[in-house]
């Protein structure tokens, strides 16, 4: 059987496989690497993009597609039948967990406007002191999977309070479900969200949202940008009546001209949450894990279900 994988690199990362197991490079759809015939297990490129799943229809021979990304909304929808999708829960726990504790103390600390100030080469002390802290204040997580957990372990060292919302209640885990985040939001300083983009969570943080957060709360988006409605946010950080750290946006790449740039209360970075040096290693491991069992004729993990 044959395997396509997006990396040259990621054929020394895959630990032994299988003799009958043929691995191939397949970073280029326009540049196949062999016939389509006999590819049984398929991982695209890291965050590829929907027009990659055209692909999708070429390979009659398909089982597998496992993603290297933690969300599946690109490919959710789009996957033959008895095609396997699935996607890399835990690969990114560390990477996206350490974005989120950056981009909350960042914030919180002024580090943004510090770095336009040393630009301008100024000494800024009086205009950004005394500037707010992490200690003491109430996390709330929206989307309590793997990198949620992560979150929450980072910053339990700093003196926090955590409250934690999934799809569904875990009364025993301490987890609420969604609705309860209107009792929630008028409490708690900083919101997370790392959910999946799905139908449900399209547009979550919407208007009645961000007006329910409390003021000078700061909104943390590491999920999707549709997840947030993008007029909402600008209305409610233009005011100054909330704060944003955005690895994620909506449209992405976001335009030039976009007034989401010019906010100071505003920070952006370009969907760099997961690209980190040890993403392929963690990756390919949990590819080969993957391969090996789907020929032992084990059902691999992390399967994709109604998006998640």
């Amino acid at each position: 059987m044959k395997v396509w994988i997006p990396h040259e690199t990621g054929h020394d990362l895959l630990g032994e496989l299988p003799p009958e197991v043929v691995v191939e490079t397949m970073s280029d759809p326009a540049r196949l690497p062999s016939s389509t015939s006999g590819v049984r297990f398929w991982v695209p490129p890291f965050l590829a993009p929907a027009a990659a799943t055209a692909l999708l229809s070429e390979l009659p021979d398909l089982a597998v597609v496992q993603l290297l990304s933690a969300g599946a909304d690109t490919w959710v929808g789009r996957i033959p039948p008895g095609v396997v999708l699935c996607d890399a829960r835990g690969v990114h726990d560390p990477s996206t967990a350490e974005w989120v504790v950056t981009a909350i103390l960042s914030q919180l600390r002024g580090f943004p406007a510090m770095v336009r100030a040393q630009a301008q080469q100024r000494w800024a002390y009086d205009e950004v002191a005394p500037t707010d802290e992490l200690a003491g204040k109430r996390i709330l997580i929206v989307g309590a999977g793997s990198i949620g957990t992560a979150v929450r372990d980072r910053l339990a060292p700093f003196e926090v309070q955590f409250d934690l919302v999934a799809r569904t209640a875990r009364p025993e885990q301490g987890v609420h479900g969604v609705d309860a985040l209107p009792t929630l939001l008028p409490q708690v300083d900083v919101v997370v969200l790392l959910v999946p983009l799905t139908e449900q969570t399209r547009g979550l943080v919407d208007k009645s949202f961000l007006a329910a957060m409390r003021d000078g709360a700061l909104l943390v988006n590491a999920a999707r940008g549709p997840v947030v409605v993008t007029e909402a946010l600008v209305a409610e950080v233009a005011g100054g009546r909330l704060r944003a750290a955005l690895d994620v946006t909506d449209p992405e790449p976001l335009p030039a001209d976009h007034p989401l740039w010019e906010l100071p209360n505003v920070l952006i970075t370009p969907h760099v949450a997961g690209s980190v040096r040890g993403l392929l290693p963690r990756a390919y491991r949990l590819v080969g894990r993957q391969i090996r069992r789907f020929v032992a004729g084990e059902q691999p993990d992390n399967v994709v279900v109604d998006g998640y």
